[in-house]
């Protein structure tokens, strides 16, 4: 945009008056885990595409409404608006001066700024630091293109950001959509029935507020439309990638292996015995840009050694289990990695620095989650220990474990209400699946 545009002035005006209007109510209020906010610094929403951004801060703008902070003094922009099509960097300033002139009185105790999709203006970067420095706005900035789903925003910011991220409904934010009552105290059966179906049809259909309650036929397309916007725009586009063939075919065995080990080398073995020609560097590229933009999470061996940590496979998961089903072809339901693969991002909605196990004697244990208050525990996540082998099975890695990480709490996760384990050690805590992801303990 250039300074001779005549109806940028009007533009902006007209924008900024639609910017202060009070947010919508939400439906469910997303329990997203914040860091203490600091003046000086900028929080970055990042997340998967479509997995609730937006919705999460008019969720803070509300919180501050009740507050008592004024409508006024709680600005939504949203660079996508017609209004600000082409607009440079230094019209930003404009149109934080005319903010100013429409709010004089603005700056008070509990105002916040939110620059949705603010990445669209080249130069943002530099407004947004000089805000920090001058202004006593909280500022909040997300978007949906790749540059605002990676962790390059903090990079960006030099210092001066710092992340929350939002997943997909969690079980409880979806139970709480669907409208099912959960008692906090103690079930009644009917509750309690009712609760363990919607876990079933969460390791189903996923997480994606936009999916939620969709029968299967558009709920996967949906979800495939989703992974092909990942696919183009946050990978193709970004990093200018040709090997699209090699990069569809990982997208295609990584999301439906939920919890499988995956090796680089194993694959390259395969795409080359299928004629596909791409080094060995581009694979290991293209599954950091997967994990980059929040479509798969990866879990990596427990150990202290980093070639160790290096030469074996990694485990590599779903952000969300809706997307197991998409390109599947087993006809199984694979309930049992999805629910892994639930636990592993509710552990890390916690917060928790996630690794698996692999015991002295060749066992494994799903996840080492050392969490933000600097405990860990060892979790193993199994359908059903009611049989005694398995039961066996999940109970001896475990316990080997502990003798090796001997400060970790020990928990058995199991899907199944009815297949609890016959006995259990005593440090070992075993949870029902929906207990456990409910945050009960």
């Amino acid at each position: 945009m250039t300074q001779s545009d005549p109806d940028l002035q009007n533009r902006l005006a007209s924008f900024v008056a639609d910017s202060v209007r009070p947010p919508r109510g939400q439906r469910t209020h997303r329990a997203v885990r914040q860091p203490v906010h600091l003046r000086g610094k900028a929080t970055a929403v990042i997340g998967m595409r479509r997995s609730g951004k937006t919705t999460y801060l008019h969720q803070l703008r509300a919180e501050r409404l009740q507050d008592g902070v004024k409508p006024q003094h709680l600005p939504y922009w949203n660079f996508e608006d017609e209004r600000l099509r082409d607009i440079e960097q230094a019209d930003l300033t404009k149109l934080f001066h005319e903010y100013l002139r429409q709010q004089p009185d603005a700056q008070q105790p509990g105002a916040m700024l939110c620059l949705d999709e603010v990445q669209l203006v080249p130069g943002w970067e530099r407004f947004v630091r000089r805000l920090l420095d001058t202004e006593p706005f909280d500022v909040f900035i997300s978007g949906s293109s790749a540059a605002m789903l990676s962790r390059e925003v903090a990079t960006s910011m030099r210092g001066r950001g710092w992340e929350v991220v939002v997943h997909p409904f969690s079980f409880d934010e979806s139970l709480r959509h669907a409208g099912v009552e959960v008692n906090p105290g103690k079930w009644t059966t009917r509750q309690r029935a009712s609760v363990d179906s919607h876990l079933v049809s969460y390791l189903t259909s996923g997480g994606f507020p936009e999916v939620q309650g969709l029968d299967a036929p558009t709920r996967l397309r949906v979800l495939r439309d989703y992974v092909d916007v990942v696919i183009l725009r946050d990978i193709v586009e970004r990093h200018s990638i040709t090997s699209t063939t090699a990069l569809r075919w990982l997208v295609r065995h990584l999301l439906p292996n939920a919890g499988a080990s995956f090796s680089v080398q194993k694959f390259f073995d395969a795409l080359k015995s299928q004629g596909l020609r791409i080094g060995k560097d581009t694979l290991h590229d293209l599954l950091a840009h997967l994990t980059d933009c929040f479509l798969v999470r990866t879990v990596w061996l427990e150990t202290d050694s980093e070639r160790r940590r290096m030469v074996n496979p990694r485990k590599v998961y779903p952000v969300d289990p809706g997307l197991i089903a998409l390109f599947d072809r087993s006809g199984k339901a694979n309930i049992g990695h999805a629910l892994e693969n639930a636990v592993l991002i509710e552990l890390e909605r916690r917060g928790a620095e996630t690794s698996y196990v692999r015991t002295k004697a060749g066992h494994e244990v799903d996840f080492l989650a050392r969490m933000p208050d600097g405990k860990s525990e060892l979790i193993q996540v199994t359908m059903s220990a009611s049989d005694a082998d398995t039961a066996t099975r999940e109970l001896r890695a475990l316990v080997e474990a502990a003798a090796e990480t001997p400060n970790a709490t020990l928990h058995l996760v199991v899907l199944d209400p009815d297949g609890l384990p016959r006995s259990a050690p005593e440090n070992v805590a075993v949870h029902t699946a929906a207990e456990w992801l409910l945050g009960r303990r």
